[in-house]
């Protein structure tokens, strides 16, 4: 094995540990700074009166985070008001995916009428930190009294990726709805499925 791929597998094996060691299901959720699209900087401490986030990374270009949009749009309209709005990241590297740059991401929510910020992650550093792996995945937050956040959920939206009529479990909802009736999250973690997330190298 030559030097550079030896450090290629390397660098490799060191983002898929950070990526599994990403927060957990009880972890305190960590903060970032990210760029909306509009221009401002957003933080989990942005907005004061909420009681937590729909936190999901996604993309324009993955048919997965595609066929969820919608049903992304449709968890803001239903949670937001109920203190749980969505924030979504744009975790690929744009040299990687052209397609995901900051400029068609401002396009992309002005054609779909997104209704919550969309913030990119230009460094990866939150995607890392968080251990996100693919788009979409979703992180439910939970605002804690000391007006930290808590993971209370990891992982996909529902059970159908193709077809939103046909699911039958509804992991966000459920969960968004037991922490709105102060009861426990029956389902804490899934697997998230969709595109692969990619990295800068």
């Amino acid at each position: 094995m030559t030097l550079l791929k030896a450090s290629i597998v390397s660098l490799l094996l060191l983002i898929g540990s950070v990526v599994d060691d990403g927060v957990k299901v009880g972890d305190k959720a960590i903060d970032f700074n990210l760029k909306n699209i509009d221009g401002s900087m957003v933080s989990l401490n942005s907005n004061s009166d909420v009681k937590g986030y729909i936190l999901v990374f996604t993309c324009n270009t993955c048919p997965y985070s595609v066929m969820y949009e919608d049903r992304i749009i449709a968890l803001d309209k239903m949670y937001a008001d109920k203190g749980y709005p969505v924030l979504a990241i744009q975790p690929n590297n744009t040299e990687k995916s052209p397609g995901d740059s900051f400029e068609l991401m401002k396009q992309r929510a002005d054609d779909k009428g997104f209704t919550f910020p969309y913030l990119i992650d230009d460094t990866q550093e939150t995607t890392l930190a968080y251990g996100a792996t693919n788009t979409p995945h979703v992180f439910v937050l939970d605002k804690q009294d000391d007006s930290s956040f808590e993971v209370a959920y990891i992982g996909a939206i529902d059970n159908n990726s193709r077809n939103a009529a046909a699911a039958d479990k509804h992991y966000v909802q459920d969960a968004i709805n037991s922490l709105l009736a102060n009861s426990e999250v029956s389902t804490t973690k899934t697997k998230a499925i969709g595109c692969t997330i990619k990295w800068a190298n």
